[in-house]
Parts: structure tokens; C-alpha cells; sequence
């Protein structure tokens, strides 16, 4: 993703310390909003469901919808903020976050949701990419890397206590609001951020003569939408002529997205990446093993639900919360190791899933509804400790034969993919889930079977990559 800001960064000094924690703080606490909703409806679908309606469609769309608006417009959003202004962007995506957030918690049916929901993606496209560049304009070199230290922290923490807060929350009901309250009280954390940035982050006036390739982001959201559509609405209605209607769609999409890139200005994705093997590679191996675990997280809590008979509590204690906290201590020990193992550690990581992933599997195909809580936990922290060792690694790796004029629009594309690859295991995932014709448990051993295929697919993507990252990249 562009970085350049149009006025050279403040010089070392300028904000006081005491100041630039303050900004720190309002950009961690944008990064945390923007982790907990995008992962709160994997735990409350099942809830929002039965209070809205709308069936498995509607169960599809809530942890696809987030996922699509904001990997589709994440590289614009970052141009965008080059363009007009950082903080100018912030702000605006800020303040959209939170009306969207507003409108899922008051949605009165399962359109809306799901309308309210895209808006709230588009926005956090918005407001993601502007952190970044914020900090390394108000932060003085040698300060930077402590700052940037701080987001490893504060999102494991986030990513273990937000599906815990979301689920008190829906079991609490808190006023009659049940799982609405969940997106309600961004209207408290959204408003003090929001309060809170526009005191205190630096103005910049951007460059007006930055580029940007609406064409491209319009085709790749008719590409992805059409996809998406194909992928849900065909088993849900029989693979009726509209689902083979929009998967040819996608097609002709994607084909013109690619045809784009090669001829725009200032394209998406700069063409000469994809004559790079390691970062093809590194693209593909991450849009499926990104797809698979999104995939997984969202059948797990799924099945907790739905076949366990767990509550929403019970379901984030003993499903999401250890792997969230696996992510956190593998991430955290990853740090260190990728320059000594270089590739190696992905295919570990890949490896490591797919032992969580078989672990899950047997449990539930062994004991069926019986499995005890202890062995899903067990089995989740491993998963956790796969995926944890795979996500930065995956990007690290992936760039590490890129040259540098290349490095930008390179980690832009992996990011924008990785929510991609989201959305898109929302839907393919959960429809093996979803329409498997039997008891929770054979829908989910299924899922499970298919996750530890796509898992073992990608270990063979591993020697295709670069040996080593960049210095740069850790």
C-alpha cells in the first residue's frame, strides 16, 4: 500500500512525547474496532439468525460482507489518504465506521444487516490504512519501532477479549439488546475515538496528483460480489441458473480486473509482481490457507452452537478465545525465528494447522456431540499456534525477492487478500458446513476434512517461495 506523504514527516521533536502516546493510542484504538467487528458476527450469527431470519444465506453473508467491502477497497483507501490527507481520511472513515455500526445494531431485517455491514467494511477501508503513515510522520525515527511494537500487544489482547466481550454481551442482553449491543456500543467507542482524533492527530494536505484506479477496484468488486453470490446462493436454491449467471460473471470480472493492471496508470497491483514466482506463490498460497482458517473459525463456533448447544459465552471460552490466544504466542515467538528458518516456518505453521485441524476432526468424528470441552480447547490452541505462525510469515516471505519499488504495491496486495480470502472462506466454507445433508457432526467433520485438504495443498506451495524475507520486512 502507498505510503508517501505529500509534506516530508514533522522532524523529530516537534509533537512533545506525551502527544505522540496520544496518537498512538487513537491509532491502536481504530485498529481494535476494526479487529472486533470484523470477527464478532462468527460468534453471534447463529443469534442474529434466529432474531432476523434470513437462514444459512444470511449466516454466509454476515462474515462475508465485512470481509469483501474492506479487502476491495483497502489499496484505494490507502491512496485515498495520500491523496486528500491522512487525518483528513481518518477521520472520515472513523465517523462512517460508527454510523455504519449504529445501523447493524438497529437493522430490522437481514438486508439491511448485510447492507450495513458492506458500509461498514468500505469505511474501515477508510480508516485502516492511514495508521501507518500517521505514526511515521509524528514519530522520530528512532522511536518508530517501539511505537510499532505496541500493535502485537494490544491487538492479541483484543483478539482474545473481543469475542468474549461480544458474547457477554448477547447473553447478558443489556437492555433488551441482545446481540445488537454488540454494534451499539461503538456509538462509546467509535464517538471517543473519534473525539480523540480530531484533537489530536498532525494535518497534512495530501497530493492531489496521486492516481488512483477506480476502474480496477469497481472490477474487482464485481468479481468478488458475483463470486460470492455464486458460491452462496447455489446450494442454497439448487444451483438455480442465477448462481452459474454470476460465477460466469466473476469470470469475465476477473479477467478484465487482470486486463487492467496491465494497461492503468497507477494500477492495483503493479503487473511486473505477478512475473515474480515467490510472490505468485506466496498470493496463492495465501488466498487459500487465509480462506480455509476464516472458513474454519466461522464452522467452529457454528457447530459449538448449533450442534454442541453452547452459548455464545461458553462457545467463545472454549472456541475462539485459544486460538486467538495461539495466534498471540506464536506471532509473538515467530518474531524472532523467521530470519533463522526463512520458509520453513510457514510450512510448520502449515503443518501445525493441519495437526489442530485432524485433532478437531477426530474428536468430533470419534465421540460425535460428546466431545468434551477439553479436547475442543486443546485442539483450538494448536490450530491457533498454526495459524499464529503462518500469518506474518506468510507476508515476510512472500516479499522477500521483490525489489523496492515493487515492496509497496506488493504488502498492499497481501493485505487486501488476506480479507479477500476471508470473505471468501465465509462463503465456501460454511456451504460445505451449511449444506452438508446430515447431523452437525458429519457437516462438520466434512468441513474439517476440507480445510485439512486445502491446508495440505498449500505445504506443497512452500518450496516455491523465497528462501528468506527482507531485513526490511520484519
Amino acid at each position: 500500500m502507498t505510503t508517501t506523504l505529500a509534506t516530508p514527516p514533522a522532524p523529530a521533536g516537534v509533537l512533545p512525547p506525551a502527544r505522540r502516546r496520544a496518537v498512538l493510542a487513537v491509532i491502536l484504538a481504530a485498529e481494535v474496532l476494526d479487529l472486533i467487528d470484523a470477527t464478532v458476527t462468527h460468534l453471534a450469527a447463529p443469534t442474529i439468525t434466529a432474531s432476523l431470519g434470513g437462514g444459512p444465506s444470511l449466516i454466509q453473508w454476515l462474515g462475508a460482507s465485512y470481509a469483501l467491502a474492506l479487502g476491495v477497497l483497502l489499496v484505494v483507501g490507502g491512496r485515498l489518504g495520500d491523496k486528500y490527507g491522512r487525518r483528513r481520511v481518518f477521520l472520515t472513515g472513523l465517523a462512517g465506521f460508527t454510523v455504519a455500526s449504529v445501523a447493524c445494531g438497529l437493522a430490522t431485517g437481514p438486508a439491511p444487516l448485510v447492507a450495513a455491514r458492506l458500509v461498514q467494511g468500505a469505511f474501515g477501508a477508510l480508516l485502516i490504512p492511514q495508521g501507518f503513515g500517521i505514526l511515521g510522520a509524528v514519530f522520530p525515527r528512532d522511536r518508530i519501532g517501539k511505537a510499532f511494537s505496541a500493535f502485537g500487544p494490544v491487538l492479541g489482547l483484543s483478539a482474545v477479549g473481543g469475542p468474549i466481550l461480544a458474547a457477554v454481551l448477547i447473553d447478558t442482553d443489556p437492555l433488551g439488546l441482545g446481540w445488537r449491543a454488540m454494534f451499539l456500543i461503538n456509538i462509546v467507542l467509535g464517538g471517543a475515538a473519534l473525539f480523540a482524533a480530531h484533537r489530536l492527530l498532525p494535518h497534512d494536505t495530501g497530493d492531489r496528483a496521486t492516481v488512483i484506479d477506480t476502474v480496477g477496484s469497481v472490477l474487482l468488486a464485481g468479481a468478488m460480489a458475483a463470486l460470492l453470490f455464486g458460491l452462496i446462493d447455489g446450494p442454497a436454491h439448487g444451483w438455480r441458473p442465477a448462481a452459474w449467471v454470476a460465477l460466469a460473471a466473476s469470470a469475465v470480472f476477473f479477467a478484465a480486473f487482470a486486463r487492467r493492471q496491465t494497461t492503468a496508470t497507477n494500477p492495483l497491483i503493479k503487473p511486473s509482481l505477478f512475473r515474480n514466482r515467490g510472490f505468485v506463490s506466496g498470493l496463492v498460497l495465501g488466498i487459500a490457507f487465509f480462506a480455509a482458517v476464516a472458513g474454519l473459525l466461522y464452522v467452529v463456533s457454528l457447530f459449538l452452537q448449533g450442534g454442541l448447544g453452547y452459548s455464545p459465552l461458553r462457545t467463545a471460552l472454549v472456541g475462539s478465545a485459544p486460538v486467538a490466544a495461539g495466534i498471540v504466542v506464536a506471532s509473538i515467538a515467530c518474531h524472532r525465528l523467521i530470519g533463522r528458518l526463512g520458509r520453513t516456518l510457514i510450512l510448520i505453521g502449515l503443518v501445525t494447522t493441519l495437526t489442530g485441524t485432524l485433532g478437531l476432526w477426530a474428536a468430533v468424528h470419534t465421540w460425535a456431540t460428546g466431545t468434551g470441552p477439553a479436547v475442543i480447547v486443546l485442539a483450538a490452541v494448536v490450530i491457533g499456534l498454526g495459524m499464529g505462525t503462518c500469518f506474518g510469515t506468510v507476508y515476510d516471505i512472500t516479499l522477500g525477492d521483490v525489489t523496492p519499488d515493487e515492496a509497496g504495491s506488493g504488502s498492499g496486495s497481501l493485505t487486501a487478500v488476506q480479507q479477500l480470502a476471508n470473505a471468501l472462506g465465509a462463503a465456501a466454507v460454511t456451504t460445505v458446513y451449511l449444506h452438508t445433508p446430515h447431523r452437525p457432526a458429519e457437516a462438520m467433520t466434512t468441513s474439517l476434512l476440507v480445510v485439512a485438504a486445502i491446508t495440505l495443498a498449500c505445504c506443497g506451495l512452500v518450496r516455491l517461495l523465497p528462501r528468506r524475507s527482507q531485513p526490511q520486512h520484519h
